[in-house]
Order: structure tokens, then C-alpha cells, then sequence
């Protein structure tokens, strides 16, 4: 089992930087559209904490 999974993330390794190297623009597309929801996340659980707080 563990040996399915090192070898998993070596494929997923070897996909990204693929991805990365044939179309950059995309890839730094789908980076900003990430941390775009990582910062988003985080400001609606920042919110909800407050409310709680309040």
C-alpha cells in the first residue's frame, strides 16, 4: 500500500511540472484561482470567528 502511494506521488509530481512547463500561463492561472480561495477561506472563517466573538 505504501508503495502504491509513493509511486501515486510521483505521477502527480511528474503531471504539475508537465503542466507547468507546457502551458505556463494556464498553470499560473489555476495558482492565482487557488490561493484566490485559500484567501477567501480564510476571510469567511476570520468572519465567522468574529461574529462569534461579538
Amino acid at each position: 500500500m505504501g508503495q502504491a502511494k509513493k509511486i501515486a506521488m510521483y505521477l502527480l509530481v511528474i503531471f504539475v511540472l508537465y503542466t507547468i512547463i507546457t502551458s505556463p500561463v494556464r498553470a499560473a492561472d489555476l495558482v492565482q484561482v487557488g490561493f484566490t480561495g485559500i484567501s477567501s477561506a480564510a476571510k469567511s472563517v476570520g468572519t465567522f470567528m468574529s461574529s462569534l466573538v461579538k
